[in-house]
């Protein structure tokens, strides 16, 4: 019997890339393949790469060129592999395989191929698979929480987006797969799932002719996490139908992650989100005013193809009156195949950069205000480390997401991937402070918790 490659994977990019990387390691251990973290032991590494922007390309290509002068055999899988196949096999002689997003599924039988001698191109180019519950899959995240992919690809064509060309159109799960994989999750103990795609407000409009994210909210209802969460809600799909369904589903959180990009209406109709700059407003004091507790955090462009100092104005006070709790701010990448690559009016990154630190320091003492009004009140919060030098434990509360959000650190005994009831003592401009109530305190939290709902 012929012993089968150790493969090591290597994930780089977003969690929609996650999602696939911890697919692949459930079908390559399914198929009875050793996977290794360390690198240097691997026969093969998988590396899973992101092509969103050209920060994240280079740090793709870094990650190859040092695996390849290691000797490394490397299958190159992602969104780098959807968009530069040819390049990449014709410059990375290391690589034995270039497989796209839509073709990770394949992965067992590419790494066969790839054992046989064969140099592999498996990239189609429609991206139209999309796994489901019945999928294999091997978590990556802390053990408390996991994403739930509840549909892929995008149906919108903003002029600075390469993901539909590399992702395909939309295609969602029925709600019955989405909470089958739920329920899943549940029983192996998980605290947190956290709801992603490119657009989740745009949830069913391929599978059921209309948005289904109230409903879908009101189905993971029933499901037995604290925790569900929702990434990448733009901001028209915010029906009062979908507020309503956040209002009464207990364990869905009040946390809305809202991708503007820009306030000024001449920016966004350049962007080739017209239909964003009539409702921004008017839906933000919305939500507002529907769900007073909601936690809001949204990403911005700045230094967007003809953007002007007034333009970058609009977006300052803009910032500076909804008071959003998080905000990350991104200069404009040109990304070859999209319309904004070849506009007029491109502008230096001097200038984008300059304009990304006047708007964080705008942010700066907003965001620290919303966290120090944290102080004193007692909230759950999922610990997810322990820092073994100070025995300080580190976690999550609802109002911060994993990676892009801040910490709580904790003082205190709590167990990894479980909730515990913490008194919060302190705040900083990112992150949070807070020891392990006590049992009068919890009382107490639990108390106002019953009085908020």
């Amino acid at each position: 019997m012929s012993i089968k490659p150790v493969i090591a994977v290597s994930h780089l990019g977003c969690e929609k890339n996650r999602i696939d990387t911890e697919h692949m390691l459930g079908l390559l251990v399914q198929s009875g393949y050793q996977v290794d973290s360390n690198e240097e032991l691997a026969d093969y590494v998988i590396v899973n790469t992101c092509s969103f922007i050209q920060a994240a390309r280079e740090e793709s290509v870094r990650t190859l060129v040092e695996l390849a002068e290691a000797n490394k055999k490397i299958v190159i899988t992602g969104c780098m592999a959807q968009h530069f196949q040819k390049e990449l096999l014709d410059e990375i002689p290391e690589a034995v395989a270039v497989v796209g997003t839509g073709d990770y599924h394949k992965i067992v039988e590419v790494i066969q191929r790839a054992e046989a001698g064969e140099r592999v191109q498996e990239v189609s180019a429609e991206p139209v698979y999309i796994a489901d519950e019945t999928t294999p899959r091997y978590r990556t995240t802390t053990e408390g929480v996991a994403y739930l992919r509840i549909a892929e690809g995008c149906d919108y064509r903003c002029a600075f987006c390469i993901i539909p060309h590399l992702r395909g159109n939309q295609r969602s799960r029925s709600i019955e797969s989405i909470v089958a994989e739920a329920k899943q999750l549940a029983v192996e103990g998980v605290q947190e799932i956290i709801l992603i795609s490119q657009i989740t407000t745009n949830y069913g409009v391929d599978l059921y002719g209309e948005p289904r994210l109230a409903e879908l909210l009101r189905a993971l209802g029933e499901v037995e996490v604290p925790w569900i969460r929702m990434h990448y809600a733009y901001p028209t799909g915010l029906t009062p139908k979908v507020i309503a369904a956040i209002q009464e589903t207990p364990n869905v959180l009040p946390y809305l992650d809202l991708p503007l990009q820009h306030s000024h209406p001449e920016v966004l109709r350049a962007m080739n989100r017209p239909w964003q700059g009539q409702v921004n407003d008017g839906i933000i004091e919305r939500i507002k005013t529907a769900i007073p507790d909601a936690v809001l955090r949204t990403t911005f462009i700045v230094g967007f193809p003809g953007e002007t100092e007034e333009h970058f104005q609009h977006l300052l006070a803009f910032v500076q009156r909804h008071e959003f709790d998080h905000v990350g701010v991104f200069t404009f990448s040109a990304e070859e195949g999209t319309p904004a690559f070849n506009l007029p009016n491109q502008l230096p990154q001097a200038v984008m950069d300059d304009r990304r630190d006047r708007l964080m320091q705008v942010q700066q003492p907003i965001s620290l205000r919303r966290n120090q009004a944290q102080v004193g009140r007692v909230v759950d919060v999922l610990i997810e480390q322990e820092n073994p030098e100070t025995n300080e434990l580190v976690g999550r509360s609802a109002r911060f997401s994993p990676e892009v959000d801040g910490l709580v650190y904790v003082q205190g005994d709590a167990r990894l991937g479980s909730m515990a009831t913490v008194e919060i003592t302190g705040a900083d401009v990112y992150d949070l402070y807070g020891q392990i109530a006590d049992a009068r305190t919890q009382l107490r939290g639990a108390l106002s918790r019953v009085s908020a709902n």
